[in-house]
Parts: structure tokens; C-alpha cells; sequence
């Protein structure tokens, strides 16, 4: 984690995705999935936000979408003040060159009839920055940066580990000095021996080259150990932002909550009072009318059917960064949050 500036390098307003269903003899269009309905955020420079929430929330659509390898439906993607989201033909090539990606699965996301320096450079070729002779260099440079040999460049993709793979994944999406990184579970696919020495080095790189993370996972104690500020997604909306310590120190949504809750104690002595959670996630297709939360709430009324809430503060700072919202009408009524208390042994 870095120092975060003042200034937003990323500001998303709004923003939807849609995707058709369709069905019948003629495959009309008969509904559409919400993988992303309304949401808004920004994210300052130097900063690390963790993008958390259940498997088909709609974390990864939202990475992709900003990326514009997802065409948004509807809403405004800022970076720079330029706006990504109608960005078209060069312009749209220029910002590219300071968004990248670094994919959650390191055996489908590198070509394996490419070697891994033809991958890293291809960047480079595609964007027309250097000779060949100093974009090969350029490519000896980032493997060296991830810790890999330069020697390797002419080896496979299947000669190397799930850890090197990554690491290969991260060069390339260093290839091009980007500003903002958007990492989408980029260790959900490794072991866990090998996590830690990913997650380090995107720390350190973070550091070193003043980068800006979008880090999208499912797993709260990474997103813990390398985030600034916490948004939680639930069914294509966010229902709760702010810093990391106040997310998970001082959670104000039930939803958080219960995730919060669910992290396994390494102390017996510990233990920490759980929320239960009513029934199962809705279909993106048929969303609950209101909340989207309110179906397996056990705090619900009949207030949290009516509308859903908008993000609103909880605790005001006049750091952007300390800023923190939840989307709940009962906020204020739920009570403080329960620490955990000691066992006796």
C-alpha cells in the first residue's frame, strides 16, 4: 500500500451492464442479467481498492467493463478526467496504454504457441513503442522486475509453474508503464504457499513505480493485506466503500457484516457473533424489489422493499480517502458493531 493523493485518477458513475436473455422459437429478447446496475466510485492515485463480493456478484464483469473488454450499457468511466467509457478507434488505443490487466487464471490467459518474451512484447508491437531490439530489452528488464530469469523469454508458458505464469501475466501488464493496474483474483488460482510471494511483489512494484490497483478478489484477509479502501459488491451493486480499517472494524451494512463474520479465527479463544443469512442469492434476472440485499436480510422492514438505497456517509472525512458510505436505511439502527470478545480457555 502507498500514500493515495487527493486527486482521482479513476471516477465511475453510474455505471451498468447488461446482458440480454433470450429464448422462444425466434430468441427474442425475454429479460436481461444486471451484472452491473448503478454503480459509482473513484479511486485516487497511488491508492489500492479492493473490490469484494460473493462468486457472480459481478466483480470481474465491473473489471472488464472498465477495461472496455465489456462494452458498457449505460454510465460514465472517468480516467484522467477523459471518458473511458466513449472512447473510440485511437483514443481509445491511447488510454489502453495506461489501463492494464492481470488475469485471474495464469493458464488460459498466456498464449501457449507464443513464447513468454513474444507475449510480454507484444504490447509494445501492438502499441509501436521501440525497435524490436529495445523492446526485447525492454522485455529482459520486466522479466528481471518479477523475479524471473531473462533467459526465460524463450520458453514456453507450459514450462513454467502457476506462480511463474503469473508473474509472466504481471510483466506484461507492466510492459507498457500503465498508471492503473486492475487485477482480477490474481492468486485465487494459486497455492497458497505461492500467494504470498505474488502478492508481495505487486506490493512492491505498487511502491516502486507509483502504481494505482483495482485488486478484485473473494478472499477478505488479501484484500485486508494489500487494499486501501474496500468497496463490497452484492448482486451487481456496491453496498458499502471506505478505507480498509474501518470496513473491517467498523462494517455498517448487514452484508458486510456477515462476510466480515465468516472468516475463520486462527485463536479458539476468539469468537465473534455471527448474522444468519436468510435463503439464497437472487437470479440477476429477477432482482428483489427495494434493497437487493433485503430478501436474506435479517434486519429487513418493509421501508427496505420499497427502494433501493443510495450510498450515503456514516463517517464524514475531509480526506477522500477516509470517506466511508453504506447503501442501508437502517444504518443508524442496527447498533455498533460486535468485536470480538475473549473465551476463557
Amino acid at each position: 500500500m502507498t500514500a493515495a493523493s487527493g486527486a482521482p485518477l479513476l471516477q465511475v458513475e453510474d455505471l451498468h451492464k447488461h446482458y440480454p436473455v433470450r429464448g422462444g422459437v425466434w430468441g427474442r429478447q425475454t429479460g436481461s442479467i444486471q451484472a452491473v446496475a448503478g454503480v459509482s466510485f473513484q479511486v485516487l492515485k497511488g491508492q489500492t481498492l479492493g473490490l469484494v463480493g460473493e462468486s457472480g456478484c459481478g466483480k470481474s464483469t465491473l473489471g472488464r467493463t472498465l477495461m472496455r473488454l465489456e462494452e458498457p450499457t449505460a454510465g460514465r468511466v472517468r480516467f484522467e478526467g477523459r471518458d473511458l467509457a466513449q472512447a473510440r478507434g485511437a483514443d481509445l488505443l491511447s488510454l489502453r496504454r495506461e489501463i492494464q490487466m492481470v488475469f485471474q487464471d495464469p493458464y488460459s490467459s498466456l498464449n501457449p504457441r507464443m513464447t513468454v518474451g513474444e507475449i510480454v512484447r507484444e504490447p509494445l508491437v501492438v502499441h509501436g513503442i521501440g525497435r524490436k531490439a529495445e523492446q526485447v530489452e525492454r522485455v529482459r528488464a520486466l522479466f528481471e522486475t518479477v523475479g524471473l530469469a531473462g533467459d526465460a523469454m524463450s520458453r514456453y508458458p507450459s514450462e513454467f509453474s502457476g506462480g511463474q505464469r503469473q508473474r509472466i501475466g504481471v510483466a506484461r501488464a507492466l510492459a507498457l508503464n500503465p498508471k492503473l493496474v486492475i487485477a482480477d483474483e490474481p492468486v485465487s488460482a494459486l497455492d497458497v504457499s505461492v500467494q504470498s510471494q505474488v502478492l508481495n511483489l505487486m506490493v512492491r512494484l505498487q511502491r516502486e513505480l507509483g502504481l494505482t490497483y483495482i485488486f478484485i478478489s473473494h478472499d477478505l484477509s488479501v484484500v485486508e493485506h494489500v487494499s486501501d479502501a474496500v468497496a463490497i459488491m452484492y448482486l451487481g451493486r456496491i453496498v458499502e466503500q471506505g478505507p480498509v480499517d474501518r470496513i473491517f472494524g467498523q462494517p455498517a451494512h448487514p452484508y458486510t457484516r456477515a462476510l466480515m463474520q465468516a472468516i475463520p479465527s486462527t485463536d479458539p479463544r476468539q469468537r465473534r457473533e455471527t448474522v444468519p443469512l436468510q435463503g439464497e442469492t437472487p437470479s440477476p434476472t429477477a432482482t428483489p424489489p427495494g434493497c437487493v440485499f433485503s430478501s436474506r436480510c435479517p434486519h429487513a422492514k418493509e421501508a427496505c422493499r420499497v427502494a433501493m438505497p443510495a450510498l450515503e456517509s456514516v463517517h464524514a472525512a475531509d480526506d477522500p480517502a477516509r470517506r466511508h458510505v453504506v447503501a442501508c436505511v437502517r444504518r443508524d439502527e442496527i447498533g455498533a458493531w460486535p468485536q470480538r470478545a475473549a473465551v476463557s480457555a
